[in-house]
């Protein structure tokens, strides 16, 4: 019986050991396994076994010889003895085997040990806890109850943990601090961070007095994880029991406060704190003007920084950064150069982030002399510029057709800077579609050697993919560590240009047979290609590798994905990814938060874009400027001018200075709602923050004029334009042609009539840009001459004659333009013309271009043309987007070829489109102008299906169509149940009311038929 009990070195019988003990003990089944056991055994020598076994054998004599308390200290010095937990366990198996059952202490102090012991021996504690001590009606003392609570916390038995906590307190003992403190620690570690305060105020409430260290843990843990209000009480409590502050604390709120952006708050808390005599070093200070230049508070961070001058706090070069970076977020262009020689002239020297973010921001505003001079300024400063110092430089370069780009990046390679994939792609963006593979080539022969010349501009090179495949095989052999970004950047290119397939093949081959991993880019740029071929599944598919291969989707990757689902006006698929996220405990960043409300704005859906954006600012993520004037934009563009008033008045409110893209979209509302007037005075309030007339808000005020089909005003503003020395743009170009090709075929030799009083508030409007102009008031009216369709042709063609004349920079939106124009004036050889232009210029044509052709081929009735056009496309590489669907099922449908238009319909499926309201309308009316009534209807269920309402002209369409096959005597029984199931559409059900009226006349249906749902549907449609 007590052999069997014994403890031996053999693992395999700790298993048969522990289920003894929990078979004594009488517990609920807890099996403990051998690793768990292991680390808690130590060693035991077989003198140390001999010894105990005689031990065992002299109290079983004891008791045999009715020696009670005798064998009763034997067994207690072996329980105090014994080295391990588990060879106390064993004593006391076998002193309660014997009937001598230990004392309340001795249970107490095993009870604590296997708590100490760690979270394996948890439930042993438990169930002795119970067994010995609860249902033999013993009272726990609080050293024991705090023992209890901690591990009732680590088995994470809330109920039980709080029910003896509360009987640790109500004990009121001077002895239980440190239990309390303990178990604190135990909570917090769990992060369970609000138990943890209630838990510190129940204690401060009884009272009790906890240590310092339990201060220090709470203030230091709340602070860091954004839990700053609770960590001010506790650091007020502390200070009211008298217990003295340390620096670090007080480092711990101002930095707290500062990353929950309340950075007033932390500068009191700062102030409180020199009072109490400590010392503000550097780091704090810069956090707090880090704080103030993020809430665009530059006057408050610059306030600090003379004041840590003055105080003898030496700021480095990241406070210094913090400025820069702030006055750069805030668009004031022209201070950063002054703040930058202010501080050079201070004695601070910048260093290689400093001239990043300068280099960053005049590149963002198109001043590249500026970044070179800035560049050059490093050199002559005997700073050494990194790769991120040229990567925006290039590119911008190359973007300006600049000769100068070339020099630079052989200068970049001679002074031993690797281009990388951020490089790389920012360059791929500006390069000519067709020629990716061409620039691969060219970063990657840097990889091995640096001194290769080659020109930026695309060549034709035969074999290109042979040649790079080559080039990495070098790589890999020479310079491995390179690697994982010579292949990143090869699939980054076969994406760009297209080729998924053969991305992904390059991708897998790398990773099986070489070895190596592919930087997250690699795997978003492929993500990327996927869904805009329509592959969503295999998007999905390709995030499940990269978690297999341990890479996790970062915050790029979900918004590569919701780019691109809303590119697609897939809203379904981008509710999807935030699902992913939320499941992953990511919260989206503000700019998907700007893609989803930019989707949701093109397509209408106002109203959910609102009530997203109200459950962003409730869930306490803060929006930015360019949020707000996203907001203003979905707003706006729908004509709900007066919410994007209120919405421009919040954001002033917030703290944040309307920008000029702001201002010019309000504006641009007004006018599209005939509210000139309003528009006239927000356009002052503009000039009064200091903004002047630029090419956005002259080309967003004409667009909307254009419109209205005022084209005399609209041209005397493109006037004003020049006379104010503004430049025309791409934009603008694109404006003017969209405008007059949109009345080429409405135009009636009439404008449209304006009453007088937007008349006067139109000239207002005109005179306030004219104060702004820099030449005197020209009395001169700016007027065009057209009566005639063919006038307004002449003109548009003078127009896109002047725009080519004018040596603009290739771009394809301005093609698509003047393409459009072409098309819709019918003049398809000039169209081809402006093709053949686009080649010349490196120019790839995309969806929008083939669209375009497509349906000027279809206005003329060249369907045959369009479908080649159609075909062509696909062949090329390129897929039809959801637009270009559309107007091929109108195109089929005009050209009475409904059963091919229906075929691209079920296309579209397969590639994640829903036809739009439109196009099923043209299906509906085709299918029943050819009698083919039956088909028509399931188009008509597709179309409810998807939440369309047929239009009243396709009711009664649709409805004659069935009232013919019964007239011509044809038994519509078997339609019954069919259109019985669709009276959830009000309109649908007096259609269908109508007809089951009609056919229980026809004595077709018995009457019975007509039931109560039926009769309520119909007159409900009809009142």
């Amino acid at each position: 019986m007590i052999k069997n009990n014994r403890i031996h070195h053999k693992p395999h019988l700790f298993k048969s050991f522990f289920k003894s003990i929990r078979q004594s003990f009488a517990t609920s089944p807890l099996p403990l396994s051998d690793s768990s056991i292991g680390p808690s055994f130590s060693t035991v020598s077989p003198c140390e076994e001999d010894h105990k076994s005689l031990c065992f054998s002299l109290a079983e004599s004891l008791i045999k010889r009715g020696l009670l308390s005798s064998a009763r200290r034997v067994i207690q010095r072996l329980i105090t003895q014994s080295p391990t937990i588990t060879d106390e366990i064993s004593v006391v198996n076998f002193a309660i085997s014997q009937g001598l059952e230990p004392d309340f202490s001795t249970y107490s102090s095993l009870i604590c040990r296997l708590v100490n012991a760690g979270e394996a021996f948890t439930g042993v504690a438990e169930n002795l806890y119970i067994d010995r001590i609860l249902r033999r009606g013993l009272k726990p003392d609080a050293s024991l109850l705090g023992f209890m609570t901690i591990c009732y916390c680590k088995l994470g038995k809330l109920k039980e943990e709080n029910d003896h906590f509360q009987k640790l307190i109500e004990l009121n003992s001077s002895s239980i601090g440190r239990a309390c403190s303990e178990l604190l620690h135990e909570v917090f570690a769990q992060n369970r961070f609000f138990d943890a305060f209630d838990y510190f105020v129940r204690v401060n409430n009884a009272g009790i007095i906890l240590p310092v260290s339990s201060y220090n843990k709470l203030i230091a843990g709340l602070s860091f994880r954004g839990y700053v209000d609770e960590a001010l009480h506790v650091f007020d409590e502390m200070l009211q029991r008298g217990v003295p502050s340390v620096s670090h604390l007080w480092k711990s709120l101002v930095f707290g406060f500062c990353k929950m952006e309340r950075t007033e708050e932390a500068e009191m808390l700062s102030i409180e704190m020199e009072s109490h005599g400590f010392y503000i070093d550097k780091v704090m200070y810069t956090s707090l003007i880090n704080g103030y230049c993020k809430n665009k508070k530059l006057k408050m961070g610059m306030r600090l920084f003379y004041k840590m001058l003055k105080t003898g706090c030496q700021p480095d070069a990241y406070t210094y950064n913090t400025l820069i970076q702030g006055f750069v977020n805030s668009r004031l262009s022209d201070k950063v150069w002054d703040l930058h020689k202010h501080v050079i002239e201070l004695g601070f020297e910048p260093d290689v982030l400093t001239y990043q973010i300068m280099i960053n921001k005049f590149c963002k505003e198109n001043k590249v002399d500026c970044a070179l001079a800035i560049l050059n300024s490093m050199y002559s400063r005997y700073i050494t510029p990194n790769v991120h110092c040229y990567t925006p430089i290039i590119p911008a370069l190359y973007k300006e057709n600049r000769v100068e780009v070339d020099e630079l990046y052989q200068k970049m390679l001679d002074s031993g800077i690797i281009p990388d994939q951020v490089l790389f792609f920012t360059l791929l963006k500006e390069y000519p579609k067709g020629h990716e593979l061409h620039l691969t080539f060219k970063i990657l022969s840097a990889f091995i050697d640096p001194s290769y010349s080659c020109s930026f501009g695309p060549t034709n090179t035969t074999n290109i993919e042979y040649k790079i495949e080559y080039l990495l095989s070098k790589i890999m052999e020479k310079s491995p560590h390179l690697a994982d970004m010579a292949c990143s950047i090869y699939i980054i290119g076969l994406c760009m240009g297209g080729k998924s397939d053969a991305a992904l093949h390059t991708m897998v081959f790398m990773m099986n047979n070489l070895g190596f991993q592919p930087l997250i880019s690699a795997y978003n740029s492929l993500i990327k290609c996927f869904i805009q071929e329509g592959f969503v599944d295999d998007a999905k598919s390709l995030i499940e590798l990269m978690e297999g291969m341990g890479m996790v989707p970062d915050s790029t990757t979900y918004l590569v994905m919701v780019n691109e689902h809303c590119k697609r006006c897939d809203l379904a698929s981008v509710f999807d990814v935030l699902n992913q996220m939320g499941d992953r405990r990511m919260d989206p960043s503000v700019p998907i938060f700007d893609s989803i409300f930019g989707c949701l704005g093109k397509e209408k859906r106002v109203l959910d874009a609102h009530v997203m954006f109200r459950k962003m600012v409730e869930s306490g993520k803060k929006p930015d400027e360019s949020l707000y004037v996203r907001m203003i934009n979905v707003y706006s563009k729908n004509g709900q001018v007066i919410e994007a008033k209120r919405l421009f008045n919040r954001m002033i409110k917030q703290g944040i200075q309307p920008s000029s893209r702001a201002y010019t979209l309000l504006i641009s509302g007004f006018i599209k709602k005939n509210m000139i007037g309003k528009g006239f005075k927000h356009l002052e309030n503009m000039f009064k923050d200091g903004f002047t007339p630029n090419k956005k808000l002259y080309t967003s005020i004409i667009n909307q004029f254009l419109r209205k089909g005022e084209l005399e005003f609209s041209f005397r503003l493109v006037s004003l334009m020049e006379k104010g020395q503004i430049q025309c743009d791409d934009i603008t170009y694109i404006t003017l042609i969209s405008g007059i090709s949109r009345h080429l075929q409405s135009y009636t030799g009439k404008w449209n009539d304006t009453h007088s009083k937007s008349l006067k508030e139109r000239e207002k409007l005109y005179h306030l840009l004219h104060k702004k102009t820099i030449l005197p008031f020209d009395n001169t009216p700016t007027t065009i001459f057209i009566k005639t369709r063919e006038d307004l042709n002449l003109f548009a063609t003078k127009l896109i004659k002047r725009i080519k004349d004018s040596c603009f920079t290739p771009n394809l939106h301005l093609h698509n333009s003047i393409l459009s124009g072409f098309c819709r004036m019918g003049k398809f050889q000039e169209a081809y013309e402006q093709i053949n232009m686009m080649q010349k210029q490196n120019v790839g044509p995309n969806q929008v271009t083939f669209t375009i052709l497509i349906n000027g081929h279809i206005q003329v009735n060249e369907m045959d043309t369009a479908v080649d056009l159609f075909n062509k496309m696909n062949l090329g590489g390129l897929f039809p987007d959801r637009i270009m669907y559309n107007v091929m099922i109108k195109g089929f449908c005009k050209n009475k070829r409904p059963f091919d238009a229906l075929c691209i319909s079920y296309t579209m499926f397969k590639r994640g489109f829903v036809p739009s309201k439109i196009a099923y309308e043209y299906m509906m009316i085709s299918f029943r102008g050819g009698f083919l009534v039956n088909e028509a209807w399931i188009v008509c269920q597709d179309m409810i299906g998807y939440g369309y309402l047929p239009s009243k002209y396709s009711e009664k369409r649709l409805s004659s169509g069935y009232i013919y096959y019964l007239d011509a005597g044809i038994n519509v029984i078997q339609y019954w149940k069919m259109m019985t199931d669709c009276l959830k559409e009000s309109r649908i059900a007096c259609i269908h009311a109508q007809m089951i009226i009609y056919m229980w006349r026809k004595q077709q249906v018995p009457s019975g038929l007509l039931n109560l749902r039926l009769q309520f549907q119909f007159l409900k449609t009809n009142m």
